[in-house]
């Protein structure tokens, strides 16, 4: 089954083609960080109509490269929400557009749910696992027993992790996005230098929260101000590098903590955080000696693309699980 997947939940415009849900013909991302960066994070106004620019040549593009055609394409899958209306409504309506006037089926697919699946385009993790998503706009753990069997065991009060990242960035005057940027930075620093704030919420809380570690951060930064012939070499990587290490505590800590809660053997982590280095680094280290399999996708597959929509394109429609042109855009489509 050939799955033309599409993905315009936030600022990327992403078109795919899978088959089988395991096989990636191709996987196209346009990406508009160059748009965005003056602002310093997504304006969804400027968004929805790059989307409308780029939604046509990018879907043209992923079927040359597959070296197939519309008429070889056995259903459409494409993100109808979370995330943001007007970015979505253009891969809503382009998709729903080519499957009124070819009579291929179409099934929307939740952002989350995506994130949740993009391992299999690489791994086959066993349910049930404990799966992390983590990006710029959603944190959340869930316990995956099947696809479409979800249940969710904490999310971010506040902000998600990712969000952090960008607003830490922004205010340190870094950049956008924030995440990559610190990642690297934080190469250069001392992750020990600053004792930053783990939020724990409560002895057998799974929710995150990342607001008060954002305004220590801010805190920090005004109660040393920069002196006479700038700050030291150091300063501000030893800042990020501390404060990526309290995030990453945070994430790891009630990932496993939910492992011990349910049971279970296996975790997938997901989301475009899950391309961070340390992250990544310290999942592995955990898993390893909590004798825990764990599961990362490709940085490529972390961050939003259409080939993990179209993982659950074929696993809904193979069942004959499909959308009528009612199908809509949501904001927030809870999973």
């Amino acid at each position: 089954m050939r799955i033309l997947a599409i993905e315009t939940s936030c600022d990327d415009t992403s078109a795919a083609v899978v088959l089988n849900g395991r096989k990636v013909l191709s996987n196209l991302v346009s990406s508009q960080v160059d748009v965005h960066q003056k602002y310093g994070g997504v304006v969804p106004e400027l968004a929805s109509r790059k989307h409308i620019e780029m939604i046509v040549p990018i879907v043209r593009e992923a079927l040359e490269r597959a070296s197939i055609t519309l008429k070889e394409i056995d259903g459409i899958a494409v993100t109808q929400g979370p995330g943001l209306v007007g970015s979505l409504l253009v891969g809503l309506s382009f998709a729903k557009s080519i499957a009124f006037a070819t009579g291929i089926p179409i099934v929307g697919i939740n952002h989350l749910e995506a994130h949740l699946s993009a391992i299999f385009l690489e791994k086959r993790p066993r349910f049930p696992y404990i799966g992390l998503v983590v990006s710029g706009g959603h944190t959340a753990l869930f316990r995956v027993d099947g696809f479409g069997n979800y249940k969710r065991l904490g999310q971010t009060r506040d902000d998600a992790a990712g969000e952090a990242f960008d607003k830490v960035a922004k205010f340190l005057g870094l950049g956008y996005p924030g995440g990559p940027i610190i990642d690297k930075l934080s190469r250069e620093g001392n992750p020990k230098a600053i004792r930053f704030p783990r939020a724990t919420l409560g002895k057998d809380s799974l929710d995150f929260s990342f607001s008060g570690l954002k305004t220590a951060v801010v805190n920090y930064l005004r109660a040393h101000p920069e002196p006479v012939g700038g700050y030291p070499k150091n300063f501000i990587s030893d800042i990020v590098s501390s404060f990526q290490e309290a995030v990453v505590d945070v994430l790891i800590r009630k990932t496993f903590q939910a492992v011990r809660q349910q049971g279970l053997k296996s975790v997938v982590l997901s989301g475009g955080v899950a391309a961070n280095q340390l992250l990544r680094k310290r999942m592995v280290e955990e898993a390893s000696d909590h004798k825990i399999r764990v599961y990362i996708p490709s940085p490529h597959f972390c961050t939003d693309n259409a080939a993990m929509v179209g993982v659950l394109g074929y696993e809904y429609l193979r069942r004959g699980i499909r959308s009528d042109f009612s199908l809509n855009a949501f904001s927030n489509l809870p999973l």
